[in-house]
């Protein structure tokens, strides 16, 4: 295997000659054995638009030649298209705020472009992985730049299965708005619900959900490309500082801004701690969803039945004929996840001293694996459970008119303290409601119909 020599200010290391990246790249891969994980291809695809809308910018304000800045921005291309993404061989959690998969992306994109000039890999006389690529730029607005474009273009998957589900979920709203079933607080009947009402709920809170999905946006358009170290714009060109959003915007198809205060926004990530606290709130409630659906579901002979999960396998390997609701728990299991990563991100958000935040990397690595998998539940929440499921409408009316629960309707007519008591014989007795309303000979037989019309009772 043949080998080059690369040197920084520590010293040489040996480069396998036909790596692309270099020897900066190298040495944080050797530093960081943490996750197994590499860095997102979202995130490399955002490392490549930066560095393509910073030579444009470097070459328009006369800070770049037009062939250097022509062989990287194809460089970016290659990359933004999926090649070399095997040459990003830096671990996703790192030290240094991220310097090492910046200088992955800058080590790289040389190499390419010397390669494309007709250089060998490695002199970087011809393309410079600092002077060049880095031109104006700082790991401490790159990075940051990289996760707020990454979480938006994730956050358009997340976005598109939860308008999915939102679909879904108002066509059962529709489809079982005449099953009437039994409604209850604290696990104990209440008053009658339609099923339909039930799925409306889970249907506004996931509209909820998208609101606070919309609102969050405008924080991620908002990026400090420009401010490079510390957000003083030190070593970048005024022209550079004023348009670098715009082209990066163009490139990207993102409506980003340059952020109003830059120093501000190269020391703060709230933003990140923002969307993942909307993306914890937003698994709460589906796994809340996710719940009431085991619930409704169970039995089939000795729980509530009121619905039909659909049977997506076998769900024991000693009980013949148990299907167990895969789907729903595994919607759960997303949720305690998101949770837990978002214990990660606002610990890490907390922990920025001065003028940067140095725990970018882990924000990063647990946000875009909570919107990932959120996406990827959701997903399959609605394919293969929602979209499947069934009523058991008349068990749900039996349910009704056999409980107690309805006897809430007669309080308006003969008062709370002699509800009580017909509520009590019933249960004592296990008589119905009707009938001992029936034996009180309080109402008519058409006046019982309207009382207890357990359709008009969920008006």
């Amino acid at each position: 295997m043949a080998f080059r020599t690369e040197s920084d200010s520590i010293g040489s290391k040996q480069i396998r000659a036909e790596a692309y990246y270099g020897v900066q790249s190298l040495r944080g891969a050797e530093n960081f054995h943490i996750t197994g994980a590499k860095l997102h291809p979202e995130f490399i695809n955002s490392l490549a638009a930066i560095k393509k809308a910073s030579a444009l910018n470097n070459l328009a304000v006369g800070e770049l030649d037009k062939s250097i800045c022509d062989a990287i921005c194809q460089a970016c291309d290659e990359i933004m298209a999926g090649q070399f993404h095997d040459q990003f061989i830096c671990d996703a959690i790192q030290g240094g705020a991220g310097t090492t998969a910046n200088m992955n992306a800058n080590e790289v994109i040389a190499n390419r472009a010397i390669e494309i000039l007709g250089g060998t890999k490695g002199d970087y006389s011809v393309v410079h992985p600092n002077d060049h690529v880095n031109r104006a730029q700082s790991t401490n607005d790159v990075i940051p730049t990289a996760g707020k474009i990454t979480t938006i273009k994730l956050l358009q998957a997340a976005v598109k299965e939860l308008q999915r589900l939102e679909k879904s979920l108002a066509a059962k709203e529709k489809e079982f708005d005449s099953v009437v079933k039994m409604g209850r607080t604290q696990m104990q009947d209440a008053v009658p619900i339609r099923l339909g009402q039930e799925f409306g709920a889970y249907r506004s809170v996931v509209a909820r959900d998208l609101k606070r999905f919309s609102e969050l946006m405008p924080y991620l358009y908002s990026i400090n490309m420009g401010g490079t170290a510390i957000g003083t714009c030190l070593n970048a060109n005024r022209g550079y500082v004023g348009h670098i959003a715009v082209t990066l915007g163009e490139i990207t198809g993102l409506p980003l801004v340059k952020a109003d205060d830059l120093v501000d926004a190269t020391q703060h990530v709230d933003v990140f701690a923002q969307v993942s606290g909307v993306l914890r709130t937003c698994a709460l409630s589906l796994s809340k969803m996710a719940n009431d659906l085991r619930l409704m579901s169970s039995g089939p002979r000795t729980g509530f039945g009121e619905i039909n999960l659909p049977a997506k396998q076998n769900g024991s390997s000693i009980m013949p004929g148990k299907v167990n609701p895969v789907i729903p728990e595994v919607m759960s299991q997303v949720a305690f996840n998101i949770i837990g990563n978002d214990v990660a991100i606002t610990m890490a958000a907390e922990g920025g001293q001065l003028e940067l935040n140095a725990f970018e990397p882990v924000i990063y690595y647990n946000l875009f694996e909570s919107i990932m998998t959120l996406t990827n539940g959701v997903n399959t929440f609605i394919d293969n459970c929602i979209d499947g499921i069934t009523a058991n409408e008349k068990h749900c009316a039996d349910l009704v008119h056999g409980s107690v629960g309805i006897i809430t309707a007669i309080c308006p007519k003969v008062g709370y303290q002699l509800a009580a008591s017909i509520a009590k014989e019933a249960i004592k007795t296990g008589a119905s409601v009707r009938e001992l309303l029936e034996r009180e000979n309080i109402f008519t037989k058409e006046e019982l119909d309207e009382i207890l019309d357990v359709y008009a009772m969920t008006k």
